[in-house]
């Protein structure tokens, strides 16, 4: 994926999990009906033992977010997803979700 097509506008430059729940949150907000997906796919990212560590959030590990993230968008992975690539990712797991009921 190109960084035009990616937005490159939205892109943060760090492979910073903190800052891609940002992206995460601003891509529900307005969309509720996303929210159930994301707290769902958020908690099977989540590193183990998310709880008893700051921040108390579950986040992914740091490595396997850089993986995920040189996986989908190229170069060397210090990039966080394109609002427009979140909501698309969540809509697809609500469907799978539906899907596999």
């Amino acid at each position: 994926m190109t960084a035009a097509r990616a937005g490159a506008g939205d892109r943060t430059g760090s492979d910073d999990p903190m800052l891609a729940f940002g992206v995460v949150v601003r891509s529900v907000v307005g969309r509720p009906w996303l929210a159930p997906a994301a707290l769902a796919e958020g908690l099977r990212l989540a590193r183990p033992g998310w709880w008893r560590q700051p921040p108390f959030l579950p986040l992914p590990d740091r490595a396997l977010w850089h993986f995920r993230m040189e996986t989908a968008y190229g170069g060397t992975g210090d990039v966080s997803p394109p609002v427009a690539d979140v909501r698309s990712f969540l809509h697809w797991c609500s469907g799978m979700r539906d899907w596999r009921k």
